[in-house]
């Protein structure tokens, strides 16, 4: 196993790792996406096929991917210069560090004001700004927000703060504290919420949504957003993973652990459904509402409910906190990297990069308003830059490792790295991750182009 050490420090054990690999990996995509593109294709079967495609590309990706991380102890960017080096293969390969740190750069510039319409709705939540509120009214409020390039612009100031803030104190310090306080509030406050939503009208059928079997209504676009959420759930091919993977204990085995945080992630993703579709259907409300169901339809419902207020502000701190998460791990990546180029401290570094993605987040602040109609592509700044990331440099940086760890690191290295104990086991996931995962991953690729 690796020998070599990281000057960023170390995870303190194990559990820490996962922690912060799974803070890393439950985002909005596990609140917010995961319960409508449920609501969209189907339910119960599209689950199905969601927990395959996660055994297809997601553990066996993310394992390469931590392996790659702890080889190298450094930045991507110079793990993937030092891997292809000591691997024998060409200096290109360094791309997929240079990739990933760009990809992560991006997100956090537009995430970061996503992020700030779950601040923003906290407040209102807690505020009472929801109770007995139409449909109307609450599309007005969320209008109004968007349509608002100062509170935007305020809100994606404060969590910038918060998540650079973080960053700059470093692993131990900064990282690691973080996740001790982030993660088990943020799963106290989803089993309160599944508490509550078991004891409400429509549990039944919320679960009777999730998960009846109805395979009529699975579609080839199904599979391939089954596919493509489990790549992006994890947080793969950002850089983020490879990342934490340098800061992963030597005597800890990546493959276990990497299984432990992709059960985790699905666990979240799968309560937070089971959370959200029975407060949905308790009030007569829309499932399949698309990205609108956080915003627009769950305030309806929090707001006709007894005790709405409590939980409804419950919610949007959890959908928060699981943003700061993920929008640490987003940060890491090209903060190293400045710290090992230019010798410089980890604020300096983090200020650095805070700084430029604030700025480029006013893009996407004012997409939603007084750029409206600045277009490039038929596409405004917000949507390239999701285009951008999402649709071609993920799918690619993640291709990239799968070939880089399937094919040009010798299997006794990668063998003695991801710490799979039978043989049997072990060829099982490297002709996965040389064959089937880039299929499946080259097919998200063409889907997201098309």
């Amino acid at each position: 196993m690796s020998e070599n050490t990281s000057m960023h420090g170390f995870w303190k054990s194990r559990w820490l790792f996962i922690l912060a690999a799974t803070g890393s990996a439950v985002g909005l995509g596990n609140i917010w996406k995961f319960p409508y593109i449920t609501g969209e294709n189907g339910g119960g079967a599209f689950v199905l096929v969601y927990l395959l495609c996660i055994c297809i590309i997601g553990i066996p990706v993310m394992i390469a991917e931590v392996s790659l991380g702890r080889m190298g102890r450094q930045s991507p960017i110079n793990t993937m210069k030092a891997l292809a080096k000591r691997s024998n293969a060409s200096p290109n390969w360094a791309i997929i560090g240079w990739m990933g740190a760009l990809a992560g750069f991006l997100i956090l510039s537009f995430y970061s004001v996503i992020a700030g319409w779950a601040l923003s709705y906290t407040v209102d939540m807690a505020n009472g700004d929801f109770v007995k509120i139409s449909a109307e009214e609450s599309g007005n409020i969320f209008g109004a927000l968007l349509g608002s390039p100062t509170q935007l612009t305020i809100w994606h100031t404060v969590f910038m703060l918060l998540t650079i803030g973080i960053v700059a104190r470093g692993v131990n310090a900064g990282l690691e504290n973080a996740i001790k306080f982030l993660m088990p509030v943020l799963f106290i406050l989803l089993f309160i919420l599944f508490g509550y939503a078991l004891s409400s009208d429509g549990f039944s059928q919320g679960v009777n949504f999730m998960f009846s079997f109805d395979f009529s209504k699975l579609t080839t676009e199904s599979i391939m957003v089954a596919l493509g959420h489990a790549f992006f759930t994890l947080s793969l091919g950002l850089g983020a993973i490879m990342a934490y993977g340098a800061y992963m204990p030597a005597n800890t085995s990546i493959a276990k652990t990497v299984v432990i945080v992709a059960f985790l992630d699905t666990a979240v993703a799968i309560m937070a459904g089971l959370a959200i579709f029975p407060i949905v259907f308790a009030n007569g409300l829309e499932p399949s509402a698309g990205p609108g169901l956080l915003f627009q339809t769950l305030p309806i419902a929090f707001g006709q409910m007894s005790a709405g207020v409590i939980f409804g502000t419950l919610f949007f701190v959890l959908v928060s906190f699981a943003a700061w998460s993920s929008a640490i791990s987003l940060a890491e990546p090209i903060v190293a990297w400045i710290v090992e180029r230019f010798q410089v401290s980890r604020y300096k570094a983090a200020a650095i990069i805070g700084l430029s993605a604030w700025v480029l987040g006013l893009a996407t602040v004012f997409s939603f308003n007084i750029w409206s109609d600045v277009k490039l592509f038929d596409k405004t700044p917000f949507d390239l830059l999701d285009f951008l990331t999402t649709n071609i440099l993920l799918p690619l940086g993640g291709l990239c490792i799968a070939i880089f760890a399937g094919w040009k690191v010798s299997t006794t290295k990668m063998m003695d790295e991801v710490g799979i104990d039978y043989p049997v086991l072990f060829k099982l996931w490297l002709f996965t991750l040389r064959f089937l995962a880039p299929l499946a991953i080259i097919a998200v690729l063409v889907n997201g182009l098309i």
